[in-house]
């Protein structure tokens, strides 16, 4: 994963971008009939159940908005929530409060859909040995919460996009003439760059990773839609020589029995681009 410097980078850009999109030259709704002496304050009413996330996230959005805004926080990221609980108060200017309540809805809801799913299959795996990923399945410009929201339910971060990471999958096996040459071709092109990056390559079939095997030098080896036996032969053919990582369609129904074939890793692009909002509400008082 990316620095702690360059997350906290990506989620400024996209607070500036959100509010730059939804506000444009100001919000005429509130301009037009709220004075801006008027104070108010407003609660953050959960309409749902699951696992919360953003408050964090929420509390950067309305410093952005208005410094002056003060959060009184009662439930903090990764609780579990029910109908009718508040998660925060936010208190100071109305036109402010009403500036930031759609991005910070709109945040809130979707990270706290993907937290939930998340912790869902975190405890089909539990005793298993195996953690849960994400992966790049993400909507586009707000990656960095999406990933924020899979660690908060207790999954853990793939490689954030293309630059911190090496993963050599079939199309790259392909275009470079096969596993061998992609593999040599990558540890030449680190070695000429000096760049410190994992390499991660994907097998279709049991004769890749014994190729991938023979070539050394991979950090992981992808099982990409291997069945149950076939995983098993793979993780123990593998051994300790490298992680292990199963992908392909692996949902609630198969996670815990692709855990059992011993894998490191299970990656799911679902925990991200397969959940729906959680119904949560910023309320005046």
């Amino acid at each position: 994963m990316i620095s702690k410097l360059q997350f906290e980078n990506e989620l400024d850009l996209i607070i500036a971008n959100a509010v730059r999109e939804d506000v444009g030259d100001g919000d005429h709704s509130s301009l037009a009939c709220i004075p801006s002496s008027a104070q108010g304050k407003a609660k953050l009413l959960v309409k749902d159940t699951g696992v919360l996330a953003g408050v964090a996230f929420a509390k950067r959005v309305f410093t952005y908005v208005d410094p002056d805004l003060k959060m009184e926080i009662l439930l903090e990221d990764g609780a579990k929530v029910n109908h009718e609980d508040i998660a925060f108060y936010v208190e100071g200017a109305s036109q402010s409060i009403l500036k930031a309540e759609r991005l910070v809805l709109n945040a809130m809801q979707r990270m706290s859909a993907i937290a939930t799913k998340t912790a869902k299959y975190v405890k089909l795996l539990e005793g298993t040995g195996t953690k849960i990923l994400d992966t790049r399945k993400t909507t586009p410009g707000i990656r960095a919460l999406e990933k924020w929201a899979v660690k908060i339910g207790g999954g853990e971060n793939h490689r954030f996009a293309l630059y911190d990471m090496i993963m050599l999958k079939d199309n790259h096996i392909d275009f470079a003439g096969g596993i061998p040459q992609a593999i040599q071709k990558t540890k030449d092109y680190l070695k000429t760059t000096k760049k410190d990056l994992k390499i991660i390559v994907e097998a279709r079939d049991l004769n890749e990773v014994q190729t991938i095997l023979d070539c050394g030098g991979v950090h992981r080896i992808l099982l990409d839609n291997f069945n149950y036996q076939e995983s098993k032969r793979a993780v123990a053919l593998i051994g300790d020589q490298c992680q292990t990582e199963s992908s392909g369609g692996i949902d609630e129904s198969t996670i815990r029995l692709y855990a059992e074939c011993g894998v490191d890793y299970i990656s799911s692009g679902a925990l991200t681009h397969s959940v729906s909002n959680l119904d949560l509400s910023l309320k005046a008082l």
